[in-house]
């Protein structure tokens, strides 16, 4: 009877159903996504194309529901950590100066595929297809806009920016503070870590808020909407690959001296799940652990990540940006010379911040377009395309910024090689962020 019992467990584990890949449950909802939409929209199915909306909407809501105390959290924590690092202000500065490195190098390859394919010739749009948008960015508005009025207003209002001022201000003075924030810190890290798992649980609704996102664009907008943006979504998508897979794994090469394709084994979950939230502090949990797996010290890398989500945009900030400047200035005939296209790189560079690290990059555009003076009708044309633009985008933002935190690491002398060199590849589900010692924030 004995044995009987024994054989029992290994006789009903035969029956498990064998485990999806995370990659793999993706694609099954992009697929099933793809083709409900196209049934909602054949067959004019209304209820159908109202369930794939609140599917994509919830998950998005989802994401931003943790985005605020994320972000303050992370933020302050990762600035008092910086106390366990040594030649802290150093490596804060390169960390910097590489995130503004890599932008330009990224907004130069977007310009030049823009001048090279013209993106907004014969696509039959007019200026009369645009609209402005409900609210755009000016530097003014960017840099006063940095200061909070109240410490509510910022997290009502999903206010990115203002709620990393908040964060740095209090991570400084907890600093200056020592022991007697000690308290204080002890509890941020714990609640950065409840936010953490909560989040992961989003995370796994991903393939079900794929499907619902692609089916709602391929149900409102169709395929045709996808022809007239032809070369404009091939550029965006060329620009983003040939930095991820290009730039990034030559300053790999040549700038951290490690193999390229290890860093894709280990970083791959994060940029397989910035691809389909289409949000760079959602991927945040998830970035910091790859970085950590791929040899970054915990104490940096919960510096530069944290950071990285809110300031380092590649694919929003610098390629979009500038092929879109170049598509909505030919479709309202507008001629740019050199001089402003040194205008787009400063943008892209200086003012990237704008981002924040939120789905979508319209601030970003307007930004671009009001400093050049093109028309802020303009957005209007390109925001029915955006969630497919997005995707692309966000994945290029999370790999620049886990990019950019091995470099740094390398050239400072703390990055571990053994772990980098053997890093293992793994499913996004197995990359679960594992609550980690409050010690990290004494």
């Amino acid at each position: 009877m004995s044995s009987a019992l024994k054989a029992s467990p290994q006789g009903s584990s035969s029956f498990r159903l064998p485990k999806v890949p995370f990659w793999a449950q993706i694609l099954l909802g992009l697929v099933l996504g793809v083709v409900l939409g196209w049934i909602a929209r054949s067959g004019d199915v209304g209820w159908l194309v109202t369930t794939l909306d609140k599917i994509g909407t919830i998950f998005v809501q989802l994401l931003k529901l943790a985005v605020a105390p994320l972000v303050f959290f992370a933020i302050l924590i990762s600035i008092t950590n910086l106390r366990n690092v040594n030649n802290a202000a150093r490596l804060a500065t390169r960390t910097l100066l590489w995130f503004m490195a890599t932008s330009l190098i990224a907004v130069a390859i977007g310009l030049a595929i823009g001048l090279v394919t013209n993106p907004g010739a014969g696509t039959d749009l007019t200026p009369k297809d645009g609209a402005k948008p409900d609210h755009a960015g000016s530097w003014l508005d960017f840099l006063t806009g940095i200061v909070p009025t109240d410490v509510i207003t910022p997290f009502t209002e999903l206010n990115v920016l203002q709620i990393v001022f908040i964060a740095a201000v209090a991570g400084v003075a907890a600093l200056q503070l020592g022991e007697k924030a000690q308290p204080i810190l002890t509890l941020s890290q714990s609640v950065l870590e409840l936010l953490q798992k909560a989040l992961w649980w989003v995370i796994r609704l991903a393939p079900l808020g794929t499907l619902g996102l692609i089916g709602t664009a391929i149900a409102d907008y169709g395929w045709n909407l996808i022809g007239k943006y032809a070369t404009f979504t091939a550029d965006i998508y060329i620009g983003c690959a040939l930095v991820m897979f290009g730039v990034y794994p030559l300053l790999l090469a040549t700038v951290a001296k490690v193999n390229p394709l290890n860093f894709f084994k280990g970083a791959w979950p994060a940029i397989q799940l910035a691809f389909v939230s289409r949000s760079s502090v959602g991927t945040m949990p998830l970035t910091q652990k790859v970085t950590e797996r791929l040899g970054v010290p915990k104490e940096y890398a919960s510096f530069a990540v944290p950071f990285g989500s809110t300031t380092k945009m590649d694919g929003c900030a610098s390629i979009y940006p500038a092929i879109a400047a170049i598509f909505i200035a030919q479709i309202f005939d507008v001629n740019l010379g050199v001089g402003d296209y040194l205008l787009i790189a400063f943008v892209s560079v200086i003012g990237s911040a704008a981002t924040a690290g939120l789905t979508g990059a319209t601030v970003m555009l307007t930004l671009t377009l009001s400093t050049l003076g093109l028309p802020l009708e303009g957005v209007g044309l390109l925001m029915a395309i955006d969630p497919v633009l997005d995707m692309m985008r966000t994945a290029t933002n999370v790999a620049g910024q886990s990019v950019c935190t091995l470099l740094v690491a390398a050239r400072e002398g703390i990055l571990d090689r053994d772990a980098y060199d053997n890093v293992k590849s793994v499913d996004v589900k197995d990359s679960e962020t594992e609550p980690q010692p409050v010690a990290a924030a004494a």
